[in-house]
């Protein structure tokens, strides 16, 4: 069983940056591969960045590639979504998500965290 939470959402303008944090309870966190997803009203969950349990194989959607980066520290029990040079499209609730195997779509993903607000003002 894992328990995932988001923090580090926020405010942004366009250009800047935020890093989210997504905080796992449970020992098999270091076991499990990390995605990063995003959701804005009306459309379906999308997927952003994801990370294997070592965390020797990454993969983004072309959208942010270049731009974010994701990261773990399985030490400490938690993943990182470093996200820069911010657009007002990337403007979305995002979650974190811990699964067996480093997915690029949901059903990939077994355990869910609620989500964290970003809003990136142009």
């Amino acid at each position: 069983q894992v328990t995932l939470v988001e923090s580090g959402g926020g405010l942004a303008q366009a250009g800047g940056s935020l890093r989210l944090s997504c905080v796992a309870t449970g020992r098999a966190f270091s076991y499990a591969a990390v995605g990063w997803f995003r959701q804005t009203p009306g459309k379906d969950r999308e997927f952003v960045a994801t990370i294997s349990a070592s965390g020797g194989s990454t993969s983004y959607a072309a959208s942010v590639k270049g731009r974010f980066t994701v990261s773990r520290d399985n030490a400490k029990n938690t993943a990182f979504l470093q996200m820069d040079l911010l657009k007002p499209e990337d403007t979305a609730i995002y979650f974190c998500a811990a699964g067996n195997v480093a997915a690029v779509v949901k059903i990939g993903y077994v355990y869910w965290g609620q989500g964290t607000q970003v809003t990136v003002s142009s």
